[in-house]
């Protein structure tokens, strides 16, 4: 049966109000605050960007694509083969947790909203999940993973807090361990039709809104494969970084033994 560990100091209430006069790294924290506020107030509806519903629908031949591209990068994912004790960050509603369980010896799910988690673990069932809610940043663990998997998260990384996300990976996988992650290209499509992506690649923040018209800014971090893998090179990764046709970022590497 899954079980899941509550961490206490998550925000619960009203929206957070950032305060864009605060030096960089207190803007930083309190930024993704409302980044987490965001996503736990959108976790009820949040499948529906995945599902190309709602906003989310751009007509039957994009979604189409859509799923076409989804099964391409499945099918990568499939043939890295996953194995041993998972890791899995920003695990949301459970759309790539479905995919891990069946492989994996263990899986631990790691997420800052309490509502995705819960969505989790009832598309998840019966499977044997630990769920951890926390602030992945703040996370400490001694455990050691075999693969680390993350979905729609490495947009969501400041560019300030990027080499100690990938610092935080390296601590947590074992020798010889590895990684694979998906995530969105700046595609105008993939977002929900009264959203706007600005012209500037330069750009970290996003406003996003809710179905009830509430808006938050959040980081996003539009990537080109070749950027992002010659970046996680550099910080001594093996890594190979490819996009669908339309859609999709993803990738995987790791570290030697």
């Amino acid at each position: 049966m899954s079980k899941i560990q509550h961490e206490k100091g998550l925000g619960r209430g009203k929206p957070i109000d950032v305060d864009r006069s605060l030096a960089p790294s207190d803007y930083i924290d309190s930024a993704l605050a409302e980044q987490i506020y965001y996503y736990r107030a959108r976790a009820a509806e949040y499948d529906q960007w995945f599902l190309r519903k709602g906003r989310y629908d751009r007509g039957d031949e994009h979604t189409t694509q859509w799923f076409q591209e989804v099964e391409d990068v499945v099918t990568e994912l499939e043939s890295f083969a996953p194995y041993g004790d998972v890791m899995e960050i920003a695990g949301g509603t459970g759309l790539w947790t479905v995919r891990l369980a069946p492989v994996a010896d263990s899986l631990t799910v790691v997420d800052a909203s309490p509502e995705m988690i819960e969505i989790n673990r009832y598309r998840l069932g019966i499977t044997p999940v630990t769920y951890i809610e926390h602030d992945i940043f703040t996370f400490q663990t001694d455990r050691k993973f075999d693969f680390i998997f993350f979905g729609f998260w490495i947009s969501h990384i400041p560019s300030e807090r990027f080499e100690e996300f990938w610092d935080l990976i390296r601590s947590w996988l074992k020798p010889g361990g590895s990684f694979f992650f998906i995530d969105s290209v700046k595609d105008h499509q993939s977002t929900a039709v009264d959203h706007v992506l600005p012209d500037e690649d330069e750009c970290e923040t996003l406003v996003r809104k809710l179905n009830d018209g509430r808006e938050f800014r959040i980081f996003k971090i539009f990537y080109k494969p070749n950027e992002l893998q010659a970046r996680l090179e550099s910080l001594g990764f093996h890594a190979k970084v490819q996009q669908t046709k339309n859609c999709f970022l993803y990738g995987s590497g790791g570290i030697d033994a």
